[in-house]
């Protein structure tokens, strides 16, 4: 046989053989891939940093610069809008109020709350070993109601923002100063990490997101000096999808090129230098925990408490009232208030359980339709006990409100043909199938029925049927409550069989979710609850020594030996031989933590490997959201 007959007869027997591979795979069900198209999809240009804008929204504080800043700029996240027609009634989104304050239930709450945080400072001792003697809100309101204030200067008042030129639109500080006598609406376009969509005016989701453009777009073009044109959005938030679709589709390709979103929390591991931590972002109005792992956050992990910084400031007020506040108009209504009560919590409170007693303090208040006034204040635990509502959420006083969300399956997405429950569906199919062939294959040997092997007996609650990453499901918690980590909660969720009708899976999922959400967390249960759900031992022992704590609603005096002592006290037994050294970060490399989120952004954004992340502008209008699934860094 000739050299050309042997490779003639070779090549048959190939074609032969991808035939039955052919056929093998029709038999499976397999798909063979999708061939490549005849035109390839033109390269991309690499982005270079210098043209990054990075944006870390937050419910109070917008971040923005660019990625080579050494700091961004830091503005209110609010906007004035002018009024379109004469007589229309003003509106202003509140600062310091929200929905839950005025049950019937709230003050027994707050009350309650109260008593819990007097007993957790009675219990621990100073650090010379004597317990705290306790301060009555009496003893300073005696001394408090007798105060008037002083005048200081009649002449240096703060002006209201000048609107004689009716702008169309004000924003940040400028927007936080207009005469509430103007015709002008005030609007706060994110609140609590999601978008402020509600019944009253300006509350549409068109006109949020238009807030959102305008604001983004304002600052961009004045303070950072730069066109819109050929710019690159890069946007870090631990919301939700939602919230990061509705802001590429309205934001990104109106007036932007490319756009690339990461977590939050990866962010802040990135700003900090850290490989492994368990994250803490204490927000204004809410706070949010993740355990990263070497850059990706583990999904069972995530944890979002609906209270933050606000929170302590309103609750703040109310322990000033009740020890005689000075300063007898103030309202949380009003925004130079707010502002006010901002500053004295900021200036005030602590959590250093070594001050003790009472001590005499004084404050200025300046507005535009009065003089400077200095006012005296004496103060004893008001200025702990505010701050320690974050570990005691009743104190707020918070009714009928989840003040705990968890980690929620994806519902599926009608732009995604391969969403996550199609991913699920053919996983099982696949499941089935190999299950079968080994069911036949066991029948097929002599005696296999009757082999002692316990392994084919699968019941419907075997491990097997559970999602990947969800291990035992375990009930318990202290004073016998049962307390569901967001793992355990997401196994139960999925623990169902595939073809349950869809309704009978929500109710059981709602009914699951609300006995956890009902519960309003300690920010250290919270913490613990969180590193408890990571997979293994050795990722827990990680995120034990390494909690770092970001965000501006935990920068008080203290707050690193207070946290740290109350993990450590509240940490499962089994750890504490396991765990060599509990550590909590809260100013890794001395930044100001309200940043280190942005500046992890903006390293993220500079490296050579995130460029195969960004969406651009032609793939999102051709494929739409799920650009955004192939090229988040993250799963949801």
């Amino acid at each position: 046989m000739t050299q050309a007959e042997k490779e003639q007869e070779n090549g048959k027997e190939k074609d032969k053989e991808r035939d039955k591979e052919r056929e093998k795979e029709q038999q499976r069900g397999v798909k063979r891939p999708i061939a490549p198209p005849a035109i390839p999809e033109p390269l991309q240009e690499q982005i270079q940093s210098n043209f990054i804008i990075v944006v870390h929204p937050g419910s109070r504080t917008l971040c923005i610069g660019r990625a080579t800043d050494t700091l961004p700029v830091t503005v209110p996240h609010v906007i004035a809008r002018r009024h379109k027609q004469s007589g229309q009634p003003r509106y202003e989104d509140p600062w310091l109020l929200r929905e839950g304050l005025n049950k019937s239930e709230s003050n027994e709450q707050r009350q309650n709350g109260l008593k819990m945080v007097d007993q957790a400072i009675w219990s621990k001792k100073m650090s010379n070993g004597v317990r705290r003697t306790p301060v009555s809100a009496e003893q300073a309101r005696a001394y408090n109601c007798q105060i008037r204030p002083a005048v200081l200067d009649s002449s240096s008042r703060v002006k209201w923002t000048n609107t004689s030129h009716h702008p169309p639109h004000l924003v940040g500080e400028e927007a936080l100063h207009v005469n509430p006598s103007d015709c002008y609406n005030i609007h706060w376009p994110v609140v609590r990490g999601q978008l402020n969509v509600h019944s009253g005016p300006g509350g549409s989701l068109t006109a949020v997101l238009a807030d959102l453009e305008t604001i983004w777009s304002h600052i961009i073009q004045k303070h950072l000096e730069i066109p819109l044109k050929d710019l690159k959005v890069q946007v870090s938030c631990d919301v939700s999808i939602s919230f990061v679709t509705c802001i590429i589709l309205s934001l990104s390709f109106s007036l932007y090129v490319a756009i690339i979103v990461h977590q939050e929390s990866v962010c802040a591991t990135f700003g900090s230098g850290l490989s492994s931590a368990c994250v803490v972002d204490v927000g204004d109005q809410k706070t949010s925990l993740c355990c990263v792992e070497d850059g990706v956050s583990h999904r069972n992990s995530r944890l979002c408490l609906a209270y933050g910084g606000s929170d302590v400031t309103r609750t703040f007020l109310w322990l000033l009232q009740r020890a005689g506040f000075p300063y007898r108009d103030c309202q949380l209504s009003s925004r130079l208030d707010c502002q006010l009560l901002q500053h004295l919590k900021e200036t005030f409170c602590h959590l250093n359980q070594d001050i003790s007693g009472l001590q005499d303090h004084e404050f200025q208040t300046r507005f535009p339709e009065g003089p400077a006034l200095l006012y005296q204040i004496r103060l004893g635990d008001e200025k702990l006990q505010a701050p320690m509502g974050l570990f005691y959420p009743t104190t707020f006083g918070i009714v009928g409100q989840k003040m705990t969300l968890l980690q929620y399956r994806s519902q599926g997405d009608s732009e995604d043909p391969h969403d996550e429950h199609y991913l699920l569906a053919t996983q099982s199919k696949q499941d089935q199938s190999s299950k079968s062939a080994a069911d036949r294959k066991a029948l097929s040997r002599p005696g296999g029925a009757l082999d002692g092997d316990m392994s084919g007996q699968v019941g419907s609650g075997d491990i097997s049927d559970l999602p990947r990453g969800c291990g035992s499901i375990g009930i318990g918690g202290a004073q016998g409550e049962m307390e569901l980590g967001p793992a355990q909660a997401e196994c139960l969720i999925g623990a169902g069989d595939m073809e349950e009708p869809l309704s009978a899976h929500l109710s059981r999922k709602t009914a699951i979710m609300s006995q956890f959400e009902s519960k309003a967390l300690g920010l250290d249960k919270a913490i613990l609850h969180s590193i408890d759900c990571c997979a293994s031992d050795e990722t827990k022992r990680k995120m034990y020594s390494s909690i770092l704590v970001v965000g501006g609603g935990l920068m008080f005096h203290g707050a690193q030996e207070f946290l740290l002592h109350r993990i450590i006290n509240k940490m499962p037994p089994s750890f504490r031989r396991l765990v060599d050294n509990v550590e909590v970060i809260t100013r890794p490399k001395d930044m100001d933590p309200r940043l280190i989120s942005w500046k992890g952004g903006a390293v993220l954004a500079c490296l050579d490997t995130t460029q195969e992340m960004w969406i651009h502008q032609g793939e999102w209008q051709r494929f739409g959201v799920r650009m955004l699934r192939e090229r988040a860094a993250f799963v949801w």
